[in-house]
């Protein structure tokens, strides 16, 4: 049994489906990687997976447990953290409160044990504090401790996303386009960054990303989704072999050129791509 499962997951807006029959999984500790022309439906699988929407069928189990009946908040408690393409902080305070902004659903005493100062509640603080320090100290943000996160480069603001997510202990971390927006220094520096939170904190990633150099250097496994299905599933080796993930990106000429490539290496002639059936809209616009 894989750690997290993703069974048959349908998806619609109406006459629009999102996602059909999506079937994913996760062994505990991996890198999983979510690749996919945009409007693959990547984003929306992780809303249903993290409660933001609900499936029109499927199920997402947690360590075998099915998490779907559980609503966003319940699924953070079981360990499930999430962070999304536009960066959503407190500009007005420094990095360090909002790491401790962030643990406050972890912590216990209320606002009386606090306002007394009573012993759980000081207990309850120590710990958001201590939490606070290894997870800068994983990040790297010691240097931008108390500086307001508004004065932040975009890059570094990214990195105060993940570290707030981190202080929440999550087991499971969906991350959706991290490297979306930072500079090369900043992206070359996140996979290290990512494997030393997977290897530190014993967390496994999902991860969504464009960046393919990233990705394929990253993940332990990726999956390749288009028009809400997933096309491909493997090693990053085997994906971008994969005919179906060439004519996702690049069309089916370059998917065809694949295929004969793949063909003399194995001493066999390429397999003929049938044509597209044509339609009375494909023949006008031909005419034209």
């Amino acid at each position: 049994m894989a750690f997290f499962e993703v069974h048959d997951m349908t998806i619609s807006f109406g006459g629009l489906v999102a996602n059909a029959d999506v079937n994913i999984e996760a062994d505990d500790g991996q890198i999983v990687g979510l690749i996919g022309p945009n409007g693959a439906g990547k984003s929306t699988l992780f809303n249903a997976i993290s409660g933001l929407i609900q499936p029109a069928s499927g199920r997402v189990l947690l360590e075998g447990e099915e998490i779907l009946p559980l609503l966003p908040y319940e699924r953070v408690a079981r360990g499930i953290g999430r962070t999304f393409q536009n960066v959503r902080l407190f500009p007005t305070l420094p990095v360090y409160d909002n790491l401790l902004i962030a643990y406050h659903s972890r912590m216990r005493g209320g606002f009386f044990a606090g306002a007394l100062r009573l012993p759980w509640g000081a207990h309850s603080e120590r710990a958001a504090r201590k939490r606070a320090d290894e997870v800068m100290q994983i990040v790297d943000l010691h240097p931008y401790k108390h500086r307001n996160v508004g004065d932040l480069s975009y890059g570094t603001l990214r990195m105060t996303e993940l570290a707030c997510l981190l202080m929440l202990q999550p087991r499971l971390i969906l991350l959706d386009e991290p490297a979306s927006g930072i500079a090369q220094k900043e992206t070359e520096a996140l996979g290290p960054l990512l494997r030393r939170i997977r290897d530190q904190l014993g967390a496994t990633i999902l991860l969504i990303e464009h960046d393919m150099p990233l990705i394929m250097g990253l993940s332990d496994v990726i999956y390749c989704l288009d028009l809400g299905r997933v096309i491909a599933k493997g090693t990053p080796e085997e994906v971008q072999r994969t005919p179906q993930v060439i004519e996702a990106y690049l069309g089916a000429r370059a998917a065809e050129q694949l295929e004969a490539a793949l063909a003399n290496e194995n001493g066999k002639k390429p397999a003929r791509r049938r044509a597209p059936a044509k339609t009375a809209k494909t023949a006008k616009a031909r005419r034209r």
